[in-house]
């Protein structure tokens, strides 16, 4: 969440950047913001005012009691009531400026950096790396949708038949793929200094909102009304909310988390070739990097954080590519995000498996998550998170890439935690 002395110090610069991501009534909402603003701090100050007044009347109408000037303290007694009356109404109205203005600052998205390429949609996302070169399948290539079948490996009949459309069941070898994916990409975090956390996969409200979820996600989460609870998008919302109304110690800095979660979105229902099979799910596993840092060292810790991705997928033998998003693709809550793109050989398409991602300041803002200066103030600290690495994308890409008539060739890094070196 844009902060509001922020947005007041920068309004113009915040309203360009906003316009960069294509918001049309970013000048609009500013400026009623500060409208409601200047009315909060008017109402509030009035309120202050008579309340202060009706305090040194009760402390008059006590005195006078005690010196037996009963009939003036009656005088008096119906101007306190008038100003506590008087106050309630204020305070009924600075209730209801405070709920607009927060609705209004929820619906601001985060101002992009000034690296971020203009443009409105994907087609305008900039490529800035690509490493390996694609595989070259034969005409009797096979997706991996067919290739799951035909080991049996990953069964979406049974899924649905159990749950429905997009929870499929890993079987055999495709559950120990999985789980060998999953164990490596924990090992690999951990050996780069990432604490490992198992976080719940539910979150309350406050969670929700704290990272930016709520209410931008809202028709996109699982929802379980009798608790009010919402099953995870990402484990960064758990692991990114255990900071929510913490001042970190600056010799603390950076802290970084690694946590596996099963995620769950209900986005999956589109129909086309880029939806088939593992390409998008309604349930799917993913191992989740957070970094919680100073400043003026997050954009550092961003491209860290991107090169760390690229390693694991270059060990993975997989050809990808990077991009920075456009201002119109960014996330809701993001001022930066790398993108990083296997190449699904079957396909002939690329396959997001990553987006590494600065928030800066806005989920901070949410979570009131600080750390004090050397003025001893506290500040407001940058929150990053990034996907290392989304499983079912990585595992398509395996399966196409790798196919043979002999069958489908394991990744040398992942044998010693699979047990075998081809499905077949």
């Amino acid at each position: 969440m844009l902060e509001i002395t922020r947005i007041r110090a920068e309004r113009q610069d915040i309203v360009k950047a906003l316009e960069k991501r294509q918001i049309g009534e970013a000048s609009e909402l500013v400026d009623r913001i500060i409208i409601l603003d200047d009315d909060r701090k008017s109402t509030q100050t009035k309120n202050d005012e008579l309340l202060a007044e009706a305090n040194q009347l009760s402390k008059t109408i006590g005195q006078m009691m005690k010196e037996g000037r009963r009939e003036e303290a009656e005088s008096i007694k119906q101007r306190s009531a008038d100003l506590k009356s008087e106050s309630k109404s204020l305070t009924e109205k600075q209730n209801s400026i405070d709920m607009e203005l927060q609705q209004l600052l929820y619906k601001l998205p985060n101002t992009p950096n000034s690296d971020v390429p203009a443009g409105a949609s994907e087609e305008n996302n900039e490529i800035v790396y690509e490493h390996g070169v694609p595989p070259q399948l034969g005409e009797d290539a096979k997706p991996h949708w067919e290739l799951i079948k035909q080991y049996d490996i990953v069964d979406f009949d049974l899924g649905n038949k159990v749950t429905g459309a997009g929870f499929p069941f890993y079987k055999g070898k495709g559950a120990r793929l999985q789980r060998a994916l999953i164990n490596f990409f924990l090992d690999e975090a951990v050996k780069r200094g990432f604490v490992e956390v198992q976080p719940p996969i539910m979150i309350n409200e406050d969670s929700g909102y704290a990272t930016g979820q709520l209410p931008d996600k809202d028709g996109q989460m699982y929802h379980v009304k009798e608790e009010n609870y919402f099953l995870i998008p990402t484990a960064e919302v758990p692991i990114t909310n255990m900071y929510r109304d913490v001042i970190v110690d600056t010799d603390k800095l950076p802290i970084k988390h690694v946590g596996f979660t099963p995620c769950f979105r209900r986005e999956a229902g589109s129909w086309g070739a880029h939806v088939r099979g593992l390409n998008r799910l309604h349930q799917f596993d993913k191992v989740e990097i957070v970094q919680i840092q100073h400043p003026e060292k997050s954009y550092d810790t961003l491209k860290e954080m991107s090169e760390y991705v690229q390693e694991l997928l270059q060990k993975l033998e997989l050809p990808y590519r990077v991009l920075n998003l456009c201002a119109g693709d960014l996330g809701f809550t993001s001022a930066q995000t790398y993108d990083m793109e296997v190449f699904s050989a079957a396909q002939q398409m690329w396959l997001e498996v990553s987006s590494v991602s600065n928030f800066e300041t806005y989920q901070a803002n949410r979570l009131k998550l600080r750390y004090r200066g050397d003025d001893k103030k506290t500040q407001l600290l940058h929150t990053l998170n990034g996907s290392a690495l989304a499983l079912p994308r990585i595992i398509a890409a395996i399966l196409e890439n790798n196919q043979s008539p002999e069958g489908i060739k394991i990744p040398e890094i992942l044998v010693p935690y699979t047990g075998f070196d081809t499905i077949s």
